[in-house]
């Protein structure tokens, strides 16, 4: 502002200068023009007066000097010229001064010469005989006379320019000052200018406006982020070009990436085709979603565009981590074909045993043999249901089970005595280790821990092998341990050995009548009591189970 007002002062001190210097400039030479006439009417004057009285004498030895006198016939000759053979002349009748002078006695004229840029005044005199007396003589035009006075003027434009400067210069801060040191915080508080008291009455009314607006904003952006910030989905807000505009936590967590991208363009952070996809469609107005892996993780897009006065003035992309969902619904699919497929081997079975039984088809010594067949498969059957009944259960939490103290090495050791029967007759040695260890837990579910370990080190033993079953009681933890000297399992099954009807030989484990779903129940059992499980085994060598209950 001080630069404009110095500018404007300085702009407005040159104008009046040359304004005043052009209106002195045009009365100046208004004036020696009315100066230069009267001297040359007068010069007339006294010409005519000596040719008069003298005659053509009176031209002898005369010094005009600066003006040309020249005398005319009424007939327009000229008869005498100081500057020119009057013989040679032309006619001189229709010259404007000299048609004045003869029908007036006097006349006057000027003629502007564009290559000399200077002015020719006439001043011509009827004598008494009837010839005229004319005067002659050069004005210089205003540009000449400009000229003529140019170091003057430009010393006069030097000290002008120079004072319209310093007074620009401190006018220009001394009016900005006042403005400069304004409290806008406090508008009404200034001494101010008495043309700015509406403007600043206004001003504070603003500020009280932009408070109360600032202050709403703030509490909606707050209401706002507290709503997103605590959100189970991911909530990207993006603009029309698709640069991020904001971004909650989930988003942030989900993604991997920093809120200090906000401003950035969402392709320079993944430039995925199905995202690109996405945008686009959701640019053109459209509502659509997709899946996609990011980090080793499924998610689930949806965006949806922000349509404000029929145009798309941004993009809402909701981000949903489906993962658990997709590995959930794989398992749900597993474990129904599993389910499908267990039970439909032994339902054959019986099936088929039955209708042989129902076709009299059997002889008489075999139908012991066939009604055993059809018991065995039918207990699998019960024993794969039960299973399938206790792990359904465990999915809900067991939260209808009660939890008690109980002594886990006193649940071993009954388990323990119950397979010794099975253990002699396969020819396996079961030993009990340990000493008592309390735990609080849901007593069912402790047991089938140690049921289904000492089922599996039975079951996937060796004739003459040995389980070994240990319950440590730690000062962090209660430890319980199964061991076998049984076939071990292989490394690369190792970490899904505890999925739902995964099995390592499958011929093995129908022989011995496995469901598969022993070690699943164990984990999830294990899981309820915040347990963790080890396991260590080596093909032909062996394997440990351990069971870790913290404390």
């Amino acid at each position: 502002m001080t630069r404009r007002i110095f500018k404007s002062i300085c702009f407005a001190a040159i104008a009046v200068f040359l304004a005043s210097l052009v209106f002195i400039m045009g009365v100046l030479y208004n004036y020696f023009s009315t100066v230069q006439r009267n001297q040359m009417k007068m010069q007339t004057e006294l010409i005519s007066q000596g040719v008069t009285h003298e005659g053509i004498d009176y031209f002898t030895g005369l010094k005009t000097y600066d003006y040309r006198v020249t005398w005319i016939s009424p007939e327009g000759v000229v008869l005498f010229d100081s500057q020119s053979d009057a013989e040679n002349m032309e006619n001189h009748l229709e010259r404007k001064e000299v048609k004045e002078a003869l029908e007036n006695g006097y006349g006057e004229s000027s003629r502007y010469s564009v290559t000399l840029m200077e002015r020719l005044l006439y001043s011509a005199k009827k004598l008494s005989d009837g010839t005229v007396i004319r005067l002659s003589g050069t004005q210089n035009s205003i540009w000449m006379l400009i000229l003529g006075m140019e170091q003057p003027i430009i010393l006069m434009f030097v000290i002008a320019a120079g004072i319209s400067l310093f007074l620009a210069f401190r006018l220009s801060r001394k009016i900005v000052n006042p403005l400069n040191e304004l409290n806008l915080d406090e508008p009404l508080s200034n001494k101010e200018y008495v043309e700015l008291r509406p403007l600043l009455k206004r001003i504070s009314l603003q500020q009280q406006q932009l408070k109360s607006q600032a202050a709403e904003l703030r509490h909606k952006q707050e209401e706002f982020e507290t709503a997103t910030d605590n959100m189970n989905e991911g909530l990207i807000l993006l603009n029309e070009n698709g640069i991020i505009l904001s971004m909650n936590r989930t988003a942030s967590k989900l993604l991997r990436i920093s809120k200090f991208c906000i401003g950035k363009d969402i392709l320079m952070l993944n430039n995925a085709l199905a995202l690109q996809e996405l945008l686009s469609k959701a640019k053109n107005g459209e509502r659509s979603e997709t899946t996609m892996k990011l980090n080793g993780l499924e998610y689930q897009l949806n965006a949806s565009p922000v349509i404000t006065d029929d145009e798309v003035s941004g993009i809402a992309l909701l981000i949903f981590d489906v993962t658990e969902k997709e590995k959930a619904e794989q398992m749900r699919r597993e474990f129904t074909a599993n389910v499908s497929h267990e039970l439909k081997t032994p339902l054959h079975s019986i099936s088929g045993y039955a209708e042989l039984l129902k076709n009299d088809m059997v002889k008489p010594e075999d139908i012991t043999k066939f009604s055993g067949q059809i018991y065995a498969e039918a207990q699998r059957m019960i024993y794969l249901v039960d299973d399938i009944i206790k792990l359904s259960h465990l999915d809900e939490d067991a939260g209808d089970m009660k939890r008690e103290d109980v002594d886990l090495y006193e649940i071993a050791r009954e388990t323990v005595r119950a397979f010794e029967p099975k253990a002699k007759a396969a020819k396996i040695t079961f030993t009990m280790n340990g000493v008592s260890a309390p735990v609080r837990g849901v007593p069912q579910l402790l047991n089938s821990i140690v049921f289904n370990l000492c089922d599996n080190a039975l079951k996937y033993n060796r004739e003459n092998g040995s389980v070994s079953v240990d319950v440590q009681n730690t000062d962090s933890s209660v430890v319980l341990s199964v061991s076998d000297t049984g076939i071990g399992i292989p490394a690369r099954h190792q970490e899904r050995i505890f999925e739902r009807f995964y099995r390592v030989d499958k011929s093995h484990s129908k022989e011995v009548g496995g469901t598969g779903l022993g070690l699943s129940i164990v984990k999830h059992a294990a899981k309820l009591h915040n347990a963790s499980i080890e396991l260590h085994s080596v093909v032909d060598g062996g394997t440990t189970v351990r069971i870790v209950f913290p404390k």
